[in-house]
């Protein structure tokens, strides 16, 4: 028998940024160590930092409700944000930003971004992640299969990076497309059972590959302490706005699957290939997307399964009191068919709530391909 958790969905939100010096756009492990040593006394276990990678995580607390972790997530990129500028840095939120490029040649403080070092690139990708508790904990793995075919949707809404090593690729967002090389990466396995997904990773872990659960990095996973269903496809989103929408949406999905068990009941392995290709054209295409059916009826645009998505998450938004959030989808399906990328607009990151932004009048600007553009939005 599973862990009986309570039916609020009570859900929390982590983001991840990179940190690079604000007067040239390089990562620098010296400055970014002071940097870690003062957050962490300031903000404490809600920061994650890496110094190694130049890499900064934040995470809020679990909640009941959208009106608590709004202000919770603006406070945390505040913090952060404001640490950084006391050491010279600015805080980027996008996956693969503009502005990186590697440190000058034989430079100390610059980490590993030569054209040689994948490895080191792909460490430097910032995702978004949702962790949504169901009533039961052992009802994850099931809701996790039967969440797949609307991970290509969280991917289109997400595409705020296509850049990769300062170069615009071809794709609307290179973290996942770069990421999913490595082992238990990409769409998760079609596993039905917490017994099946144990079985993996006790494989996994006896062959050496990995020492526990928290290394398998599939797009949509268990947590590794049993208590949630966590979402790691989307990029990280540069307005607090879209981030929580995001979650919103997520944690509606979790509880229609969870209250329509027949919902999505019959995935196979001809609709787990569909749906891995049609990740792939949400990671070329973004909300400009068609997403191919997996019952045969041709093509559907990602704006139209945008609105299919929401009709099938509204009576759930309504009861969880994120209704408003959810349909804020709509705007960030918007913005993209304006610019091509949905979070495209601020690559700086956006450190306070839009209504408290909006009174400022020094907000720092960053410099990304020429253009300065306002961080705080």
């Amino acid at each position: 028998m599973g862990w009986i958790m309570s039916d609020d969905y009570i859900f929390a939100i982590e983001e991840e940024y990179v940190l690079v010096e604000a007067a040239t756009g390089i990562v620098n492990s010296e400055k970014f160590a002071t940097f870690n040593d003062a957050a962490r006394v300031a903000i404490g276990e809600r920061v994650n930092a890496n110094a190694r990678q130049s890499r900064v995580g934040i995470a809020t607390a679990m909640h009941a409700g959208m009106a608590g972790a709004r202000p919770e997530l603006a406070a945390l990129r505040q913090h952060v944000a404001t640490i950084a500028g006391q050491h010279g840095l600015l805080m980027l939120a996008a996956a693969t930003p503009e502005t990186m490029r590697d440190a000058p040649a034989g430079s100390c403080a610059g980490i590993g971004m030569s054209a040689h070092d994948d490895n080191a690139s792909r460490k430097l990708l910032c995702g978004l992640n949702v962790a949504v508790e169901l009533p039961d904990a052992d009802d994850r793995v099931d809701i996790m299969y039967r969440m797949l075919p609307y991970l290509p949707l969280f991917v289109a809404l997400t595409t705020s990076a296509p850049f990769w090593r300062v170069q615009t690729s071809e794709h609307k967002r290179m973290r996942r497309t770069s990421c999913d090389e490595t082992i238990a990466t990409g769409v998760p396995e079609l596993f039905r059972r917490q017994e099946d997904f144990d079985a993996y990773v006790a494989a996994l872990t006896r062959a050496g590959v990995m020492a526990d659960s928290r290394y398998v990095s599939w797009a949509l996973r268990p947590a590794h302490d049993g208590s949630t269903l966590d979402l790691r496809a989307p990029d990280c989103c540069a307005r607090i706005a879209d981030s929580v929408a995001i979650a919103a949406l997520y944690r509606s999905l979790a509880r229609h699957l969870y209250r329509n068990p027949w919902a999505n009941w019959d995935i196979s392995p001809v609709t787990r290939a569909i749906i891995i290709e049609n990740k792939w054209r949400a990671q070329r295409h973004g909300m400009h997307a068609t997403f191919i059916s997996a019952h045969g009826a041709g093509v559907i645009g990602a704006s139209e399964m945008l609105e299919q998505t929401l009709d099938e998450a509204r009576p759930h938004a309504e009861a969880l009191d994120c209704l408003a959030e959810i349909e804020h989808c709509r705007a960030i399906a918007g913005d993209s068919a304006m610019t091509g990328e949905a979070n495209s607009v601020p690559t700086a990151v956006v450190a306070e709530d839009e209504s408290v932004a909006a009174e400022r009048t020094d907000a720092p600007a960053a410099v990304t391909g020429g253009r300065a553009e306002a961080a705080l939005q």
